[in-house]
């Protein structure tokens, strides 16, 4: 893959090891990775840097991955990109924020630990989806 055609992805956690282990493994696959360690800081990201998808964990201090998510759908900038939720509340998570009017379903819902395999063909079919 050519730098030009590196897809960019935000991930937003705020374990340092996750935020490590996801970068190296994302970069492995030939995507352009991009951090932020909290909601607040990681919907400023998103809007300065505009990712192509964003994994975005939910249980973080300073401002939640549910807050952002409301943020990143409530803002014309942001509201197209796809986010996958990669997190390590259970299930029943899963089916409360699906069940939420106020914002869209996520793209793509992972519990960690995260299957690798699964999480990088979810990626490919979203950003396969995905109209420039």
């Amino acid at each position: 893959m050519t730098e030009q055609a590196k897809k960019r992805i935000l991930v937003v956690d705020d374990e340092p090891d996750v935020l490590t282990y996801l970068t190296a493994f994302l970069e492995d696959n030939g995507y352009q990775v991009n951090t932020a360690v909290d909601g607040k800081d990681g919907f400023e990201k998103a809007k300065s840097g505009v990712p192509d998808l964003i994994a975005l964990d939910i249980n973080m201090p300073e401002e939640t991955g549910v807050r952002m998510f409301r943020n990143l759908q409530e803002d014309e900038a942001t509201a197209h990109i796809p986010v996958i939720i990669v997190t390590g509340i259970s299930y029943d998570f899963k089916r409360f924020i699906e069940s939420r009017r106020q914002v869209h379903a996520p793209a793509g819902y992972f519990e960690k630990p995260i299957d690798r395999g699964k999480l990088l063909e979810k990626i490919a079919e979203i950003l396969s989806q995905k109209r420039v």
